[in-house]
């Protein structure tokens, strides 16, 4: 194809998408994403997010022309532009420039804005499951207990996989558990006192660390992951099972495939994506199947 035609082909293929970027994300060095990106598309429809309410508005303003969304962002950012796509036939595609990228890794999005132009080019789609925590969406992971106070401190810091760990230890040092009690006596054997509660919709946080290696985003459920403290000097051989895709066999972790259930915990620390939230127990989780349109 003639450099022109090249050209004017990416131009009518890109009309329909829009470029949604978080330009607090990737250590705030967003600049180099958008100079490919005007590189490789004439004129491509962006917008640089000043807020949640501000890409809100812009998805709202270009629903109707808009057939792809690209959210250039974390989880959280990807939580947001996919908030406002469940239930349609609007397509989300991602560019991962977060400090874990847990969603992306497991929808097979990655740093290669060649590769993403090429799946935009195709527009082949699938349906996969989000869930809520009370009606709050979510649709990688969420959780509460040590890991949501984990993120409410992490988010005082710069970010980044080493600023992580460090605030996972020191947390795990002072950590108290939290008492988890279910209203269906079915689960009653389940309550108890646990480290963390994570409701899972794909495998991992992010950073490739499978704290569900057994879920699916496309199978109903979610799987609600049950984490007892264990000894500091335990540490090692979990964050090794975490990182292998292995905790499935590991003493401390006990799983629950659900599509719908309720409970309570003493603490309102959440984080749904990786995103702190204050969420005030009861807690109601709920599947919703096939409800997000995803770029493959």
């Amino acid at each position: 194809m003639l450099p022109d035609m090249e050209a004017f082909f990416n131009f009518v293929v890109m009309e329909r998408v829009a470029f949604i970027i978080n330009p607090f994300s990737a250590k705030k060095n967003y600049h180099p994403f958008l100079d490919e990106l005007k590189r490789k598309i004439p004129n491509p429809n962006y917008y640089i997010s000043e807020s949640i309410s501000g890409t809100e508005d812009f998805i709202r303003d270009h629903f109707a022309d808009t057939d792809i969304f690209v959210a250039i962002g974390g989880d959280g950012t990807i939580s947001t532009v996919a908030k406002n796509l469940i239930y349609t036939e609007k397509i989300l595609a991602i560019f991962p420039a977060g400090s874990g990228n847990g969603f992306s890794n497991e929808t097979n999005f990655g740093k290669d804005l060649t590769a993403l132009v090429a799946k935009l080019k195709n527009r082949k789609s699938r349906k996969i499951d989000t869930f809520t925590v009370n009606k709050k969406l979510s649709i990688n992971v969420s959780g509460t207990g040590f890991d949501g106070k984990v993120v409410k401190e992490f988010e005082k810091t710069n970010r980044g996989f080493k600023n992580y760990i460090k605030v996972s230890f020191k947390t795990f040092f002072n950590y108290k558990p939290i008492t988890l009690r279910f209203f269906d006596e079915k689960y009653s054997a389940y309550n108890g006192r646990y480290l963390m509660v994570n409701i899972a919709n794909t495998r991992q946080f992010g950073n490739n660390a499978y704290i569900a290696p057994m879920a699916s985003k496309s199978d109903g459920l979610v799987d609600m992951v049950l984490v007892k403290k264990f000894p500091l000097t335990y540490s090692p051989l979990f964050a090794y099972r975490m990182f292998t895709k292995q905790l499935r066999d590991d003493d401390y972790v006990t799983y629950l495939p659900v599509s719908e259930v309720e409970f309570e915990v003493n603490t309102k620390n959440w984080h749904l994506d990786g995103e702190f939230n204050q969420i005030k127990s009861p807690i109601h989780i709920k599947v919703q199947p096939s409800s997000l349109n995803i770029l493959i």
